[in-house]
């Protein structure tokens, strides 16, 4: 049976791409806003990552089971997705953009976590494989996106650093 995996691959591209038409319309906000974009740099290696990750997964997974476990994890991750998200509102983008004057968001996940977003994507990157049986492409990915989330991570917390917003 095939749809199951054409269908949650649809899913998660068709999200994807909703994501980054959000996100292209929130930086451009925020840049008309006096905003300044930070370290871009690492963001063609991060969407090439990305881009990889579900074309590979296109070339791999269809016809193959899912996993109920894996996917439930999965679907729990898009759940707090959603959480970040909404608590981020326009001031979510796939980019470093630092607002100056604006306070460092402290609500929702932010709570709980300095960076909830790239525990969720640690999680997705992780998760979707195993819940079509590809360990060895979960574990590839998620080495890549450490590599790349080391490099992201160390420039935003420099750039949210010297914008004096960091606690």
């Amino acid at each position: 049976m095939m749809w199951p995996s054409i269908a949650l691959l649809t899913f998660v591209t068709l999200q994807r791409l909703g994501e980054l038409v959000l996100a292209r319309r929130n930086t451009a906000a925020l840049l008309a806003r006096g905003a300044r974009e930070v370290a871009p740099e690492h963001y063609p290696a991060m969407v090439a990552l990305h881009a990889g990750w579900i074309i590979g997964l296109w070339l791999l997974a269809p016809g193959r089971p899912v996993d109920l476990f894996w996917f439930a994890v999965f679907m729990g991750l898009q759940a707090l997705r959603l959480w970040v998200l909404a608590t981020l509102k326009d001031r979510w983008t796939t980019r470093i953009i630092i607002l100056p004057g604006a306070p460092l968001v402290t609500s929702g996940p932010y709570r709980f976590l300095r960076h909830p977003n790239y525990v969720i994507v640690v999680g997705e990157i992780a998760a979707l494989p195993l819940a079509f049986g590809l360990p060895f492409y979960a574990i590839g990915f998620s080495l890549l996106n450490a590599c790349v989330l080391y490099v992201r991570m160390k420039a935003e917390n420099a750039a949210l650093k010297s914008a004096v917003i960091m606690k």
